[in-house]
């Protein structure tokens, strides 16, 4: 199973929530899932994201994530909203979540799984930010980045 990630800041927002609730949400689970596996999918995720390598996650993504936000303004969204808080001092993952969305655009409908995480960061230990990292089921059966949000 490979693993693709992208981080967003704004644009990613927009992007999961599009995903999320542009159709009608249906309470069904993703099938098939290993909550493990997507766990260090999300990992890596946010590990390539600590590591600078922004760029390479939005190669990875869900064709539906690049139509909607440029290489060049993913990069830039998520080196700013990362810069500010400096380098992450502890994370921990506090929930993966499933669901199936039902939307008109095939590229936004079907399996999603969000990884979220509680960072702590050296600029600001004192308070915990949480990351998400969404994925979602692409019609040749790979699990690929759909979203970043920090919070």
């Amino acid at each position: 199973m490979k693993f693709y990630s992208m981080k967003m800041n704004s644009i990613g927002k927009l992007l999961l929530g599009a995903a999320h609730f542009a159709g009608l949400l249906s309470l069904a689970c993703a099938q098939d899932v290993d909550p493990t596996a997507m766990l260090g999918g999300g990992t890596q995720v946010v590990q390539m994201v600590d590591q600078g390598k922004v760029g390479e996650i939005w190669d990875g993504a869900t064709s539906a994530a690049k139509k909607r936000v440029s290489r060049s303004e993913f990069v830039r969204q998520v080196t700013e909203s990362r810069a500010s808080l400096a380098i992450p001092q502890q994370r921990t993952w506090t929930a993966v979540h499933r669901q199936t969305v039902v939307n008109e655009d095939a590229d936004l409908a079907g399996q999603y799984v969000s990884v979220e995480y509680e960072t702590r960061f050296s600029s600001a230990a004192s308070r915990a930010v949480r990351e998400m990292v969404s994925f979602h089921l692409e019609r040749d059966g790979t699990w690929r980045f759909s979203g970043y949000v920090l919070r």
